[in-house]
């Protein structure tokens, strides 16, 4: 289904001018420096782009992996990247060589259904290379940072500080994609942790978008005052940026629609009052929605002018393009590799992808879980 992306961005843009006008957004300092975004990496190739149908393995044998983060050579040289693993906690290092090794356990993790260590998000400060980690606690979802010590090949984590706690957490719903914008803060999904009510709570962490600076506090220009960014989110687990600057988000429905969203600051997303397109004033309308069994969202990014989503029950990797008009949304790869949690740019203008069959709810297959290079062309209009 295609939706009029002028209309939704314009009824959300209306709906912000409606608020006390912001102020300024921090600059981030000069020493602080975010992994490279998707769509800098491979800005010199042409877009719109769709999967060729070459994939190669880059990494097998990884345990229920939840989110990859590429260290970009500015924040680390080396080419190594990092995979999280949801129930043992532990932080994969892959190699440019593609071996994968253990860089670390991140302490306090306790994992149970949806929850256990998810996003994974970098950032250079200074001489600290840190490692962003949003995980499941025994009390609740938090957010926690761990300097990373030692070259590629040999990483290990240092010791975790907080940066957010009290996350409310549950069974499922925990959210927990983290990534740092173009603004240089801290940004995360917070699902409802089971408790719809709480996403139209504006005090309330749960059933957010979350924005912060990198040590966890409120930016100056909160709609809210505090760390919350966004209402009405059922279970986001997907952030990625345009190279406008817009903010895109994938959020899981309950029964009828996923959805597709752009964020703005201070907009509320509907749920549990609205799923899906539904028209009803004061909520922001998806630019594109899907049925839970096409889609079922996680992981997403943008390179070359394209949306990349990957899908957990469709078993399929959306790739969506995002005109001033419409969206154009197709699937490829369905049922292949099974169920597939994250997406992000990889190196030479490809795309790397992470299954997730090990996660008791997929199909293992031989080699299962692993990340996945896929190979992209450009786009035949029409």
């Amino acid at each position: 289904m295609r939706a009029s992306v002028a209309a939704i961005a314009a009824s959300a843009l209306l709906l912000a001018g409606c608020a006390s006008e912001p102020d300024p957004a921090p600059t981030p300092d000069a020493t602080t420096t975010p992994s490279l975004s998707a769509s800098a990496e491979a800005s010199e190739f042409p877009g719109p782009v769709v999967p060729t149908g070459e994939v190669s393995v880059i990494a097998e044998g990884l345990d229920a992996p939840w989110s990859i983060v590429r260290l970009a050579e500015d924040v680390l040289p080396g080419g190594s990247t990092l995979v999280s693993e949801r129930d043992t906690a532990v932080v994969r290092e892959i190699t440019a060589e593609g071996e994968v090794r253990a860089a670390g356990t991140v302490p306090g993790v306790v994992p149970g259904g949806e929850g256990g260590l998810l996003g994974l998000a970098t950032l250079r400060d200074g001489d600290t290379v840190w490692l962003y980690a949003y995980h499941t606690a025994a009390s609740d979802n938090r957010i926690v940072r761990m300097p990373l010590q030692g070259a590629a090949g040999s990483l290990a984590l240092g010791a975790p500080e907080p940066v957010l706690t009290g996350i409310p957490k549950a069974g499922n719903h925990n959210g927990g994609r983290i990534a740092f914008g173009p603004d240089g803060m801290l940004y995360a999904t917070a699902g409802d942790a089971g408790r719809s009510s709480l996403a139209q709570d504006s005090t309330s962490l749960a059933g957010k978008i979350l924005r912060m600076t990198p040590e966890g506090a409120e930016p100056p220009d909160s709609p809210y005052g505090t760390v919350v960014h966004s209402i009405g989110h059922r279970n986001p687990q997907g952030i990625t940026w345009g190279d406008d600057g817009t903010m895109y988000a994938s959020e899981f429905g309950q029964n009828t629609w996923d959805e597709l969203n752009i964020i703005v600051a201070g907009q509320n997303y509907g749920w549990p009052e609205v799923e899906g397109i539904a028209n009803v004033a004061g909520y922001v309308n998806p630019i594109q929605q899907w049925s839970p069994a096409e889609a079922s969202p996680s992981g997403l990014t943008h390179t070359r002018d394209t949306l990349f989503m990957a899908a957990l029950r469709g078993e399929r990797l959306w790739s969506i393009v995002v005109g001033p008009e419409s969206v154009d949304a197709t699937a490829h790869f369905t049922g292949e590799f099974g169920r597939l949690r994250d997406v992000t740019a990889g190196p030479d203008g490809t795309l790397w992808a992470v299954t997730n069959n090990t996660d008791g709810r997929g199909s293992p297959r031989p080699g299962d879980d692993r990340l996945l290079q896929i190979q992209l062309q450009e786009r035949t209009p029409g």
